[in-house]
């Protein structure tokens, strides 16, 4: 690859990124993902492109990890129903997954650095460290409902992870883990709010 084919990918990597948490930082401030009325309600406004709006709304959340992920999981499955809550939250949260990989190969730890907590790199710091072992935890990790997911996908841009790799065990692996979660959520909802 060219030096100047580097440099216009790094500058569409770095617009991207800049365009991603401009986006979260006006949802934040709106309350959109930090309320599930306020998300509810937007997402409503969006009419027959809601469900697009919901699958934005997923990206930038697994993309900048401002709340988690199972508040805009429950809000999927509330709005829309499980089966097609389920099938947004998923698309999402892979193409929100894949995003992240990408810029963090582009931009390198310094990205782990101001988006996530140095006791949470420092703690996963130890499984990229053995030849071959990162993959198989990452693999297994991505399976389980309560792993650092977001964080975990950022790590893995780090490493020498293949992307097509890193696609698979996503695509494979987050259907459960998005089902179990927002199985366990829609019950402790209804639990806390019957009737709600």
């Amino acid at each position: 690859m060219s030096r100047l084919s580097q440099n216009v990918l790094r500058a569409i990597s770095i617009l991207g990124l800049a365009l991603i948490i401009a986006a979260a930082i006006w949802a934040w401030r709106a309350g959109i993902l930090t309320d599930k009325k306020a998300m509810a309600a937007y997402v409503g406004s969006l009419g027959v492109w809601a469900p697009l709006g919901f699958v934005m709304i997923q990206i930038v959340q697994v993309v900048v990890p401002i709340i988690p992920g199972g508040v805009s999981c429950l809000a999927g499955v509330l709005m829309f129903g499980p089966l097609k809550g389920f099938v947004l939250n998923y698309v999402g949260i892979v193409l929100g997954s894949i995003i992240l990989f990408l810029l963090s190969r582009r931009l390198g730890r310094p990205l782990l650095e101001r988006l996530f907590k140095p006791s949470l790199i420092e703690r996963y710091d130890a499984w990229t460290r053995e030849n071959g072992r990162f993959s198989k935890l990452f693999a297994a990790a991505i399976f389980l409902p309560l792993a650092p997911d977001d964080f975990l996908c950022a790590l893995a841009g780090t490493t020498r992870m293949r992307l097509g790799f890193f696609t698979l065990v996503v695509v494979l692996g987050k259907p459960l883990s998005i089902f179990l979660y927002s199985l366990f959520l829609q019950l402790g909802w209804k639990l806390l709010l019957p009737g709600g």
